[in-house]
């Protein structure tokens, strides 16, 4: 029964850690890891600065934007668009963003 438990709760922990990796997995995918990282400014900013800087109210508004691209705001090199992506892709990985990319 004791270990039945402790499988149980090690099995609850995989699960609730599991977005948090799909989420970095669809960031990688997606091509933003490779102008964007968790913790410090590459070409853009660091998803922590972004999450610092918006909240939860403003996630359509940056679901719009990562679609379509832009400058001006972090610096002069644009983001490219990403129209190809799913909004629903786009969506999770804004939601993870704000979330500070954890």
């Amino acid at each position: 029964m004791k270990s039945l438990l402790i499988s149980a709760l090690v099995a609850t922990g995989v699960l609730a850690s599991a977005p948090a990796f799909a989420n970095k997995d669809l960031a990688t995918k997606s091509g933003c890891m490779a102008c964007h990282a968790v913790d410090k400014k590459l070409v853009g900013p660091s998803y922590q600065d972004v999450a610092k800087k918006y909240k939860a109210a403003d996630e359509a508004m940056l679901v719009a934007k990562v679609k379509a691209g832009g400058k001006g705001v972090w610096g002069q090199i644009p983001m490219p668009p990403n129209a190809a992506l799913k909004d629903e892709d786009l969506k999770t990985l804004v939601k993870w963003v704000l979330a500070g990319a954890k």
